[in-house]
Formats: structure tokens, sequence, C-alpha cells
């Protein structure tokens, strides 16, 4: 793998499984200083630990990214550990599918906090820390239920689609600065914190109508985040890039 990150410090909420996870690792092989957090060292410390077996730099900061203090201590702690601060992947959630006349305000809550919230005051966190020469980069992590939505998922879509109108103003405000902000939009992907709203005959279907014939996997979302953090992207911004196999824009 190539080391187009080397030196880079790295945030990645959310890494203690999934998604989050394997990107840590990916960065990590291309060479970043990688920060895990989630919100326990039970899910910190494993991935920090495989990284390093594997010859990366990583550390972890188990914090919870809900509040915006949560975040803003985060990206702090992962500026003064590395000495920089470069790369931002907002990919923590928690996420509940209800139909409309079941939504909870709790949940409601919850998803927003996690979600939405933390990706604004992580903005302005990452500001204050990043080099105004260097710049960085900023990957938010979104759905392809922000461009095609499915029933139960009033919350989640509209969430989902929040963050692309952010990754998108947030570009325009944050270019000057060198600052690039993109979001992925992974399509059903088989993770421990998808499982519980899977069955088999829904990932059959999606298959049916995927024209790449499978499911994506973690493995495809991290390969997209970490182009869009890296020197290959350096003149993407305010983009979402769906990873999908096709099937958000096709209709087999």
């Amino acid at each position: 793998m190539n080391q187009d990150l080397l030196g880079r410090v790295a945030l990645i909420t959310g890494a203690g499984a999934g998604i989050g996870r394997e990107t840590a690792f990916q960065m990590a092989a291309r060479g970043a200083v990688v920060c895990v957090n989630d919100l326990k060292e039970e899910f910190v410390t494993p991935v920090v630990e495989a990284i390093q077996e594997r010859g990366g730099k990583a550390f972890g900061i188990a914090l919870n990214v809900a509040s915006r203090e949560g975040i803003r201590e985060a990206i702090r702690r992962a500026f003064e550990h590395g000495g920089r601060f470069d790369i931002l992947v907002n990919n923590a959630a928690w996420v509940r599918y209800q139909a409309i006349p079941d939504i909870l305000p709790e949940t409601v809550d919850r998803m927003l906090d996690i979600g939405f919230k933390s990706v604004i005051w992580s903005l302005q966190e990452a500001v204050a820390v990043m080099d105004p020469e260097r710049g960085g980069s900023i990957v938010n992590v979104a759905s392809v239920a922000a461009l095609r939505s499915a029933a139960n998922s009033v919350v989640y879509s509209g969430i989902k689609s929040g963050i692309l109108g952010i990754t998108r103003a947030a570009a325009a405000e944050l270019g000057a600065r060198n600052i690039r902000v993109n979001a992925v939009c992974p399509s059903a992907v088989p993770t421990e914190g998808t499982q519980r709203n899977r069955d088999a005959a829904r990932d059959a279907n999606r298959v049916a109508r995927t024209p790449l014939g499978r499911l994506g996997t973690v493995e495809d979302i991290a390969r997209a985040i970490c182009f869009l953090a890296g020197d290959d992207a350096g003149f993407v911004t305010a983009q979402a890039l769906a990873v999908d196999g096709g099937i958000t824009l096709t209709n087999i």
C-alpha cells in the first residue's frame, strides 16, 4: 500500500468497529498516525494494538463525542499527542429505524447529538488546530439514505441529508484555509453495528438491485475515505461520493 498519508495525524471517531476500524487500519498502513476514538477503552485498545502489531502508529482516545465538549476534547488531545492535526473522519453514529408514529424524543436527541451536532462542533475545533498553510481534510460519513430514502428512516435520512448540507457549506467556508471537506455515502454494509437491522431476504434484494452484484464491505468504504483524505483528491471538495455499487443511480 502506498504511503500517501505518511506522518499525518488523523482522528477517526467511532473507530472501535466496522467502517471506522477498517479506516483506521488502512490509514495507518498508508503512514498516518491514527487516533482511534470510541466510547470505551475496550473498544479502542484492541484497534490500537492491532495497528501497532502491524507496524503502524496509533494511539487511543476513549471519549464520548456526542457533546460539543467531547468532540472538541478529542480533537485537542489528538493534536497535542500527534503534534499536528491533518485529517478528521466523522464516522461515529447511533442509529435506530422507527416508523413515524413510533419515533421517540430520546431517539431523535441521541441520533442528532452523535450523528449531526458532533459534526458541527468538530468543524469548530478542527479549524482551530489545522495548520493554516498546510490545511487538512475532513471526511464525513453520510449514507445513500441521504440520496434515496426508505420507509422507517425519517430521522436517519434527515440527519444524513443534513450531513451533506454541512459538508457543502463547510467546504465553501474553509476552502480559503486549504481545508477540504467531503462526504462518503455508503450503501448497506455488513458490520457489527448494522447486524440488528439486517435480514437475508432484504440483503438478497439489495444484491439483486446492485449493478456490481454484491453488498459493499468496510474495506470498500475505507478505501474511499482514504482517497478523499489524501493528496490524490487534492482538488476535490464539497463532494458526496456514493460508494454503493451503483444502486442509487440505477434501476435494474
